[in-house]
């Protein structure tokens, strides 16, 4: 008993032993070396690079809440809630990017025909990113009145404000963004701008409108009070959905392509086509549109029309005369059920190109 006893402490001194050496072969030394001893934590500006907006950083003036004049990358830390007679946020600086950062301005009862966030210079380089802007006297968002060019709008729901929820400038990109009973347009871009995948809901005027050259892609324009999506001159409306306009669901001038769109219920309560052009050079090719008072109407001379589909509207087809259309075929109905593993057809036409009416 008494040399196990031995054995025990022996091996416990040994492993002891053991154990001390290694934390000494890997233990730095125990004086540290010569100097100031340099901070191993990042200061404040390293974890947040940006610019909180608020009454220190970016103060107002006379018309605006809050005012920004450098360049620069803004963000909000909370919510802002306008006061009458003034702008919620004016940028008057190029190269300006505000993180809304999941926040919201709201305006006020009364406070008359001021904005959200407006740009009050003609600069470049705006973005505005991620939140909410509503209830504000004239526009949500105010890209356009200051002439902004090359502004980005990117997850902004803009809501219940008195004119035009989201106003971008020139050559502005719209993104995800969503514009909901405001009292003027939706979405509005000036010429060369782009409003992809965007929604505009129930405003009391046009859904979305794009100026000359501008592309309007995927996007879903429902129960507006003016037209669902309006393009000028030479602009693309491609694989977008309107449904319940009071006016139009797609208005276009002069050398647009209207393509793989879907239009219903266009003159809901109005007057109104589901493609309406009213100028020349335009095509018109592989749309469907359904139960509205005029499925493609076409004002002028210059037009090729193709692979569209209209069914159950008042009046199908309204085309002036001088435009190049495909045969326009009155598909027959299949009375009988189909199963099996081959079927004759009752499209009538065997013209890649055709239009159909079923």
């Amino acid at each position: 008993m008494l040399y196990r006893c031995q054995h025990a402490a022996l091996s416990i001194g040994l492993g002891s032993l053991a154990l001390a050496v290694g934390l000494a072969a890997h233990a730095g030394p125990l004086d540290p070396p010569a100097g100031p001893v340099a901070p191993a934590y990042k200061t404040l500006t390293e974890i947040e690079p940006r610019i909180a907006i608020n009454a220190t950083n970016t103060p107002g003036d006379s018309d605006s809440l809050y005012k920004i004049v450098q360049p620069g990358s803004y963000y909000l830390a909370g919510n802002i809630t306008g006061v009458v007679g003034k702008h919620g946020i004016e940028i008057a600086a190029a190269g300006v990017t505000i993180d809304l950062a999941g926040f919201e301005l709201r305006g006020v009862s009364g406070m008359g025909a001021f904005d959200g966030i407006r740009v009050s210079v003609n600069v470049p380089g705006i973005s505005i990113l991620n939140g909410t802007v509503r209830d504000w006297g004239d526009d949500g968002l105010d890209l356009g009145s200051g002439s902004a060019i090359n502004s980005r709008i990117d997850g902004v729901r803009a809501s219940g404000n008195a004119d035009v929820g989201i106003l971008g400038g020139h050559a502005a990109t719209v993104r995800s963004c969503a514009a909901q009973n405001n009292g003027g347009t939706g979405i509005e871009v000036s010429s060369g701008g782009a409003v992809i995948e965007c929604t505009a809901y129930d405003n009391a005027g046009d859904g979305i409108d794009g100026g000359a050259g501008s592309t309007v892609v995927e996007c879903t324009a429902f129960s507006n009070g003016g037209d669902g999506i309006v393009v000028s001159l030479g602009s693309t409306v491609r694989g977008c959905t309107a449904r319940f306009s009071v006016g139009d669901g797609i208005q276009a001038s002069s050398q647009c392509i209207i393509t793989g769109n879907v239009c219903s219920f266009s003159g809901d309560g109005g007057n109104g086509a589901g493609i309406h052009i009213t100028g020349g050079d335009n095509r018109l090719e592989g749309n469907h549109c359904t139960t509205s008072d005029r499925c493609i109407d076409i004002d002028s001379p210059g037009n090729i029309v193709m692979r569209n589909t209209c069914s159950g509207n008042t009046t199908n087809w309204d085309i002036a005369a001088g435009n190049a259309i495909a045969p326009i075929v009155s598909a027959t109905v299949n009375l009988n059920a189909f199963s099996g593993s081959t079927y004759g057809g009752s499209l009538g036409s065997t013209d890649p190109n055709a239009n159909f009416t079923h």
